[in-house]
């Protein structure tokens, strides 16, 4: 017995295959929309508690008001922006865990944080791993450019080593007393600076005084007084301070009580700002010095729209602005004119498309983002004022692009970095031709061990 199958007309065919497409273009078009609707995710990775939340907790306050008024002006590509802030509390290892879960469990599609070096290399492993966004406004040591890294913070050739010059040309300084906190930034900044010191200013050994405490340290009376007797040796001294947090105010108390002002020995600070000056005497710190590449006191339009809009943020009329603000201005305006310039938030398309953007700082000129993801800034020397301002005393005429790789360490000068096609190396070698590649994980773990 034969069975008769019964043929499927051509045109019933025609119809089941359009209900397919236009179910599947449908569907698309559906979760096209959703997407339009989904606003697109900062994430703010800030330490809140802990030693460096006198530091921190102002830059989630920052990048808040920023993403408010993102969103007051339409918000980006259609979509509204939404922070999702964590607190790693000033505990380094948090810090990866943290960005983890920024990354992986609430897929943001940028970050912005961090402020010790420790906890940046506590990070970098996890963003270049799940090729995050970070955009990190501190000073730091350089030695570094990741892929998924954006410094826009100083290197030191923005920061350090124009402030040695400074104190060199233009004070007279000829013994120097590098004082900083026990972590990676203070070290290599001043293994940086020490090379700098013997190798172009012939500054001999004994007159470099080197010396590193803990986060939070409090007591500073002994090493105060070693700071005092180095600098009754007849030679004009200064003291280059890395310290950072919250051990920077009983540090500046001990100087005052042990009579120590800026005209007998000055201190260069580069971590201490508004911020860290704002509700303490600062009468016993006038005179005494910092280097930024942005202060409160700029004279410019920008800069006072800025002022005014923090103040109306937090509802304070006495709150203060201070450098690593202006730097999450900087990186935020960067990323968003990125994402226009690439129609979507995709990591990838962002970072080709940030290299080269240029956006307006708060001292009166440009910021441009560099192949080695370094930016270009102004380098400011300020003065401590009574009122917790600084006076500007100096500034570079033009702004100077950020170096990855120093040039005073042997294992640095020969490196430089660029991102674009077809080199796309944070390390390459100009002598042997060769990449390096990622040192992220090895760097995390040393950092993290110190």
């Amino acid at each position: 017995m034969t069975t008769l199958q019964r043929k499927t007309h051509p045109r019933t065919l025609s119809r089941f295959a359009t209900a397919l497409i236009a179910a599947a273009v449908m569907g698309a078009s559906a979760q096209a929309v959703a997407q339009e609707d989904d606003p697109i995710k900062v994430g703010i990775l800030h330490s809140l508690s802990g030693t460096m939340a006198i530091s921190e907790s102002t830059l989630k306050d920052t990048v808040e008001m920023l993403i408010e008024q993102q969103n007051e002006a339409g918000g980006l590509l259609g979509r509204q922006l939404e922070a999702v802030v964590v607190d790693p509390a000033s505990n380094w290892p948090l810090f990866a865990e943290r960005a983890r879960e920024l990354l992986a469990q609430e897929e943001v599609d940028v970050i912005f944080g961090n402020w010790t070096s420790v906890s940046r290399k506590a990070v970098l492993p996890v963003v270049e791993e799940l090729n995050g966004l970070l955009f990190y406004p501190v000073q730091y040591e350089g030695e570094e450019s990741s892929e998924n890294v954006f410094y826009t913070g100083a290197a030191p050739n923005q920061q350090a080593i124009p402030a040695v010059e400074y104190l060199i040309n233009e004070v007279g300084i000829e013994r120097f007393a590098l004082i900083g906190t026990d972590y990676v930034y203070p070290r290599t900044t001043n293994r940086i600076l020490e090379a700098f010191l013997k190798d172009e200013h012939g500054v001999a050994e004994e007159d470099i005084m080197v010396n590193y405490t803990p986060f939070g340290h409090s007591d500073w009376q002994n090493i105060v007084s070693e700071i005092r007797r180095f600098g009754e040796e007849g030679k004009p001294t200064a003291v280059i301070s890395t310290i950072n947090g919250d051990a920077n105010v009983p540090f500046y108390r001990e100087l005052a009580n042990q009579g120590i002002d800026a005209a007998d020995i000055p201190v260069i600070a580069f971590s201490v700002g508004e911020q860290e000056l704002s509700g303490i005497d600062t009468a016993p710190l006038v005179g005494h010095l910092a280097a930024w590449n942005y202060f409160m006191s700029v004279d410019t339009d920008a800069n006072y729209d800025f002022i005014d809009a923090w103040i109306e943020h937090t509802g304070d009329e006495e709150a203060v602005t201070n450098d690593p603000m202006e730097a999450h201005y900087i990186g935020f305006n960067m990323w968003a004119e990125a994402v226009r310039k690439a129609g979507t938030t995709d990591v990838d398309a962002v970072k080709d498309a940030i290299i080269g953007v240029t956006v307006p700082n708060l001292s009166g000129g440009y910021a441009a983002m560099m192949p080695n993801h370094h930016i270009t800034k102004p380098v400011l020397i300020g003065e401590v004022q009574d009122n917790g301002q600084f006076d500007i005393v100096w500034q570079t005429p033009s702004t100077v692009a950020g170096d990855a790789w120093s040039d005073y360490l042997p294992g640095s000068r020969d490196l430089i970095a660029d991102w674009r096609k077809p080199m796309e190396c944070g390390n390459f070698n100009v002598v042997n031709g060769s990449c390096g590649g990622s040192t992220a994980a090895e760097e995390a773990e040393a950092a993290l061990a110190e």
